[in-house]
């Protein structure tokens, strides 16, 4: 899974910068964006097979985003895992319900993400704790 490219779009800086160093260390290509636009710009020259997408995001969330990418023929075959810290009874049920593959919730737990993104590449399916 080494040099895969992953997308991860968060608003907040210190969970952008874990997210990448631990990817980034595991040898994945990383991009970052921290708004909605943001990642669409990024998409345009950066084609990634992952996007950790936070659902709290400013002006257009993390659901309305992933629905605009599950609906366009040239997006919709990307990886989209949820990532939100505010995780709330049927949060999981409306990420997945957007069109993102999986949900975990955060903190993120630095021993675990990466086997996770590694199982979603492989194509597996892993739910949020584990």
């Amino acid at each position: 899974m080494a040099g895969e490219p992953i997308l991860i779009v968060d608003d907040n800086p210190m969970n952008l910068k874990l997210v990448r160093v631990l990817l980034a260390g595991e040898g994945y290509d990383v991009k970052t964006a921290t708004n909605a636009e943001e990642a669409l710009e990024v998409l345009k020259t950066f084609p990634p097979r992952l996007i950790l997408m936070d659902i709290q995001l400013p002006e257009m969330d993390g659901l309305e985003l992933t629905r605009r990418l599950k609906a366009n023929g040239e997006t919709r075959g990307i990886v989209i895992l949820a990532l939100t810290a505010y995780a709330m009874k049927g949060d999981e049920e409306k990420a997945l319900n957007a069109g993102c593959d999986g949900y975990i919730a955060k903190p993120i737990d630095t021993r675990k993400l990466p086997s996770q993104v590694a199982g979603f590449l492989r194509g597996g399916k892993v739910q949020k704790g584990q």
